[in-house]
């Protein structure tokens, strides 16, 4: 293991302040506490410019090399936000707000990237600029992209840009990479069907929406069995119905909701056509109305071929080629990294978290032993990317 001096020398330091943002999780935007810990650390660290509030609550610090004849940057990712679960772990350390938990490793991600900050602003053994970016709201509020909004790379244009991810189950001081698409879309369905409602006892007088929502749940389920290539990848999962409030009493309205998760943009802007025709015409077809409300929420996360390569580089000198995959498979969960992909070249990796719960899990913790691995990683890359000298 590649793992310098500097590491072993603060880990426990890094350790106890992973653990202080676990027991002290936020949602989404509301990362104040947790971000203006990061701004701190950064300062103390002598981060050559600390800018708080980039995309409402996001920390940006800027790292000058030892010189810049390159005239190059890059840019380095973690998120900070938690989940709205209530903490299983029994860990001294677990979370005292009650149901709020970091269940994706989001305290370990940020942890990672705070101890290569330190070492990047201590040594300065690197030529060019590195930009270290702590976003909020990465489960479900596309904080990446209100920092992109807020001019995270008009102010601060990066050649290059990475993130980096915990992988539950996956050996500690392993790492596993692939080009192309690695993540899903994740869009938001909302199904409204408009009937006539009316007494149960007297169906006829109405137009019953229950059959409706059957058949067009039955229908929507052959977009993907029936209108797309079997090789490629889609989901459309409904996942709520809601509709009446009595037994006896056909309801007027039902309402349904689920996701569109994708591997390519092509097949995801078909399913949406799919949907947006069907819905109408076949509440059409029993004499209601139905409309869709189709909500575009992460695009598809693509890996750049060159950018993986190098990302797999930094991990094999830390790792070892043996530890180091390059054909990690595509799930269909969203990462809003996607946004940041699709405005500079870059790739994210996965580092292993070892035996664990699964991420979003109330018996999740991010394993403490990845520190070191994470904070390599960060380093080795930005030694290789902006060589000194």
């Amino acid at each position: 293991m590649a793992v310098e001096n500097w590491v072993a020398k603060h880990v426990e330091s890094l350790t106890a302040f992973r653990r202080d943002l676990h027991q002290n999780p936020e949602l989404l935007y509301d990362v104040t506490r947790t971000a203006a810990t990061v701004a701190d650390a950064l300062r103390a660290a002598g981060v050559d410019e600390v800018v708080e509030a980039i995309g409402r609550t996001g920390v940006v610090g800027v790292i000058h090399g030892q010189t810049n004849t390159s005239g190059r940057t890059i840019g380095l990712r973690a998120d900070m936000d938690a989940l709205p679960i209530v903490e299983a772990t029994g860990k001294p350390w677990a979370s005292k707000v009650d149901g709020k938990m970091h269940a994706c490793g989001h305290d370990g991600h940020t942890t990672m990237l705070l101890g290569a900050a330190r070492q990047l602003a201590e040594s300065r053994a690197f030529d060019g600029t590195v930009i270290v970016i702590f976003q909020p709201a990465e489960e479900g509020g596309a904080g990446a992209k209100a920092m992109i909004d807020d001019g995270l790379f008009t102010r601060w244009p990066c050649d290059e840009v990475y993130g980096m991810h915990n992988r539950p189950n996956l050996p500690v001081g392993a790492f596993t990479i692939a080009p192309g698409s690695i993540m899903g879309s994740v869009d938001e369905v909302r199904i409204t069907i408009e009937g006539r409602g009316g007494h149960a006892a007297r169906p006829d007088e109405t137009i019953d929406t229950f059959p409706i929502a059957a058949a067009l749940i039955q229908a929507i389920q052959t977009i993907t069995s029936r209108t797309i290539d079997p090789m490629d990848n889609a989901v459309v999962s409904l996942c709520t119905i809601h509709a009446g409030n009595a037994f006896n009493v056909i309801p007027q309205k039902i309402e349904i909701t689920g996701t569109v998760r994708t591997l390519r943009e092509e097949v995801r802007s078909h399913i949406e056509a799919q949907l947006t025709a069907l819905v109408p015409q076949i509440a059409a077809g029993f004499g209601a109305t139905g409309t869709l409300d189709y909500i575009r929420m992460y695009p598809v996360t693509v890996n750049h071929d060159r950018e993986t390569e190098l990302a797999a580089k930094a991990a094999q000198e830390v790792a070892g080629i043996a530890n180091v995959s390059l054909d990690m498979p595509p799930v269909l969960g969203g990462e809003d990294f996607s946004f940041m992909l699709n405005e500079v070249p870059g790739a994210m990796i996965n580092v292993g978290n070892g035996p664990s719960a699964g991420l979003h899990h109330p018996e999740y913790d991010f394993n403490d032993d990845v520190i070191a691995w994470g904070c390599s990683y960060w380093t080795t890359l930005v030694r290789q990317r902006l060589p000194a000298g």
